[in-house]
């Protein structure tokens, strides 16, 4: 497991409107990455790019590997008196690709970040050619009606949400974060205290509640985001825990019914909510299949 000191060494801090973003780039320590297919990793709630640490190496020998803490995640600038929400992450998202000089790209997304790329997917739908050559979504809400939040999501959603996260203890929001893993692979000790670092990093619990209006909008812009996959261009991928309570087995059976059967889809039973940190073999042989489907060879 790579520790937060030395993911923060990997990348460096980007300045964006008022605002410090987190950014890291495997072309920043490798010249032949710039030869390789961009790859960009979009993170959940409420950790951050940190999670798809595991994969990094093996992803970086097949891709120019890019991926960002969101504004309000990990290393990246918490503003508490901020109205956040997904078409300002997406906008995030296309200023790092800017900034890095990506025109096309692969996007490998998990929780929250599935949001982020089905917005980002919204918009490319009116762009030719596409902007994405694949997409691959871990466990996430992509339907509103099989979201399944929480208990603590709920009431940090709430509009005292912001003051009752303040007194959200350490052991409760961990209690809460190991829930949602599969029986058999509940986090370690190291795996904990670098989640509650990543969420306490500037003051972050201050912003957790505000965070939540993903929950929210996903409702509000569900005919955009479901159309979004139901008409992308580009091959799409579901590799999805089933043993996750909040869009495990379920979700999955919703996707095959809404957006179909044609896609990739991969189930792993008993791993929960975090396959990237749960069943790290698994997913990258998934990925590795569905890339190669697509003609990506490393």
């Amino acid at each position: 497991m790579t520790s937060l000191q030395e993911w923060r060494q990997k990348g460096g801090m980007h300045d964006w409107h008022d605002y410090r973003i987190f950014v890291i780039d495997s072309a920043q320590h490798d010249a032949a990455a710039a030869q390789k297919p961009v790859l960009v990793l979009i993170h959940g709630y409420p950790t951050s790019s940190w999670d798809f640490s595991p994969m990094w190496a093996d992803l970086c020998r097949t891709f120019r590997v890019v991926a960002m803490d969101m504004l309000g995640f990990g290393f990246s600038s918490k503003p508490h008196r901020h109205h956040y929400h997904i078409a300002e992450q997406a906008d995030l998202v296309e200023f790092v690709l800017a900034s890095a000089g990506v025109t096309q790209c692969h996007l490998f997304a998990h929780d929250y970040g599935d949001t982020v790329a089905q917005e980002l997917l919204a918009r490319d739908l009116d762009h030719t050619p596409s902007r994405y050559l694949s997409v691959a979504l871990l466990n996430g809400g992509l339907f509103p009606e099989t979201h399944r939040a929480r208990p603590i999501q709920r009431w940090m959603a709430g509009p005292l949400g912001p003051v009752l996260a303040l007194f959200a203890s350490r052991g409760r929001l961990l209690s809460s974060f190991s829930a949602v893993f599969g029986e058999h692979t509940k986090p370690d000790a190291p795996t904990l205290e670098a989640v509650w670092q990543l969420i306490s990093e500037h003051d972050g619990l201050r912003v957790l509640g505000p965070l939540l209006t993903y929950i929210a909008e996903r409702r509000q812009h569900r005919a955009r985001w479901v159309q979004a996959l139901t008409s992308a261009r580009m091959p799409l991928a579901l590799i999805n825990g089933s043993a996750d309570p909040v869009s495990g087995a379920h979700m999955v059976a919703r996707f095959r019914e809404v957006v179909g059967t044609q896609h990739f889809i991969r189930e792993l039973p008993g791993i929960g909510h975090y396959p990237q940190l749960e069943a790290i073999a698994d997913v990258l042989a998934a990925y590795q299949v569905f890339t190669q489907g697509c003609g990506v060879t490393g």
